[in-house]
């Protein structure tokens, strides 16, 4: 079977910054082992598969170990996919996913994600994961992720993880975010995942549910900059709307091609 394949770079307007998201567009479902033996093959964090339902698109995200419950960037990739190469006439684009109905509205070139709200509460940091962290948080906080919260900008970006220590725990779906206010922008954070392929996520939409209700309540504002500062580093547009949150981005495509299943 012959199927369209794009990469896209999420929450940046650079190519070879944000986080690279494979898109593939199906007509019907594939069985979910070859759906995972192309995301192990496109070996990026994240590769979403969506079948266009009419009304709605149906959207499902896989890492190469697992299926998510939600994606950020990947929804932002397909989105752009959708918009700017297979001239999907909407402004307002309907996905159907395991996180319920999640819309994404076009502006120019900025994406505007509308996801649930997960405001994270405190709780008990396994001490696997504090053994594996070099810099200990002053707050600990959960909702699908541990959301570790610091003193300032500079030791999130002096943050290192013991992989091998790291790596004996599994958080599936979740994975550890580390925050602090930002220098330049409201807050900054960067995301790990333990047994996964890929320690670190570039960019995290998902993780954002949980930092925007937060941040929002710790800085007494609705509208937040967010930066993730990993190595490829990404620009979030963010909006606490109570039990929503509205994560905005931009996007660029850095390739078009063709898979074969057999």
């Amino acid at each position: 079977m012959k199927l369209d394949l794009f990469q896209i770079d999420s929450f940046t307007d650079e190519i070879f910054r944000g986080n690279p998201a494979c898109v593939v567009p199906l007509k019907e479902w594939l069985p979910d082992e070859i759906l995972f033996k192309i995301t192990k093959e496109n070996a990026v964090a994240e590769t979403a598969f969506f079948v266009d339902m009419g009304t709605h698109i149906h959207l499902r995200w896989f890492t190469p170990e697992i299926e998510m419950d939600l994606c950020g960037h990947a929804t932002l990739g397909a989105a752009h996919a959708l918009h700017t190469i297979l001239n999907y006439g909407k402004e307002e684009i309907v996905f159907a996913t395991a996180s319920g109905k999640l819309t994404v509205a076009i502006k120019d070139d900025l994406y505007s994600l509308d996801f649930p709200s997960r405001k994270p509460v405190p709780a008990q940091l396994p001490a696997v994961i504090v053994k594996a962290l070099n810099i200990q948080p002053k707050k600990v906080l959960k909702s699908r992720d541990y959301i570790l919260v610091y003193e300032n900008e500079q030791q999130i970006r002096d943050i290192v993880i013991d992989r091998q220590i790291f790596d004996q725990i599994n958080l599936d779906p979740g994975g550890v975010v580390v925050t602090a206010k930002g220098n330049e922008v409201d807050f900054v954070s960067r995301y790990f995942t333990p047994q996964s392929t890929i320690l670190e996520d570039p960019v995290t939409g998902s993780a954002h549910c949980s930092l925007i209700p937060y941040w929002s309540e710790q800085i007494h504002k609705n509208d937040l900059l967010a930066t993730q500062v990993s190595e490829r580093s990404g620009t979030l547009y963010c909006s606490d709307r109570g039990e929503r949150v509205i994560i905005s981005g931009k996007a660029r495509t850095y390739s078009i091609g063709t898979l074969w299943t057999a």
